[in-house]
């Protein structure tokens, strides 16, 4: 568990690990791999008001798998391991 608590409607995600071989049994350098898209809720933000004055509700929950742009976010380490923060709206789905 990480002591950072993401503020207001951001998300705190640690990136899936990309994969080493291509479909083809290929073995991929560091630099040959794309940024991953997928990532896992870590942790999320104390929500904040609506315009109307109602309470936000996030979309997504702490250990879902999500899908988020290559470059979206703000990277961070966090006990030397490569964290993202992101608001809410910045992730594009919830893998199922």
């Amino acid at each position: 568990m990480t002591n950072i608590k993401p503020l207001g409607q951001r998300v705190l995600l640690k990136r899936v690990e990309p994969e080493t071989t291509s479909e083809g049994g290929i073995i991929l350098v560091e630099s040959a791999q794309e940024k991953p898209q997928e990532a896992i809720v870590i942790a999320l933000g104390l929500g904040a008001q609506n315009e109307d004055g109602s309470e936000f509700k996030f979309s997504v929950s702490v250990d879902d798998r999500v899908v988020l742009s290559k470059y979206g976010g703000t990277e961070i380490k966090i006990s030397g391991e490569d964290h993202l923060i992101v608001t809410e709206g910045e992730i594009l789905g919830v893998v199922a």
